[in-house]
């Protein structure tokens, strides 16, 4: 049985979970709030290596700005694909207006940027707004 580490977005607590109980919907063992909510994570510079490195699921990051036309644009679609991905990737959003250093060590140049990170690594990223069917369909190509 093998298992996975899960990061709960309310308290940021490493979970340990036999991987086959993704998908029947589970609790932290320290807060016992839902480890998948089927919406985008918000980030920021505090919990962002957390999560990034300590999931054992693909994590993947919105960079993004509230001034930016292309990200407020793609928000619907980049939520209904966190709907549609969960438990199997954990979708996130980081705003680099309030976050400018971490935007800053992974040379983020235009917004919107969708970062693939892999157990702390950067695995691939894509510039520009995407549809919710795009979105999808670059995360599963790419994990």
């Amino acid at each position: 049985m093998s298992t996975q580490h899960i990061v709960c977005p309310h308290c940021q607590t490493v979970n340990r979970l036999a991987a086959e109980r993704l998908t029947q919907h589970p609790r932290c063992g320290q807060c016992k709030e839902p480890l998948f909510t089927g919406h985008p994570l918000e980030l920021t510079g505090r919990d962002f290596q957390q999560h990034i490195t300590r999931n054992d699921i693909p994590v993947v990051v919105d960079f993004w700005a509230a001034w930016c036309g292309p990200c407020k644009m793609m928000a619907p679609a980049y939520a209904q694909a966190a709907a549609a991905l969960e438990p199997k990737v954990r979708l996130a959003k980081l705003n680099t207006e309030q976050e400018q250093g971490v935007a800053a060590q992974f040379t983020i140049r235009s917004i919107p940027t969708l970062v693939i990170f892999k157990a702390g690594r950067e695995i691939d990223r894509k510039s520009g707004a995407m549809s919710t069917a795009d979105i999808v369909r670059w995360i599963n190509s790419r994990i």
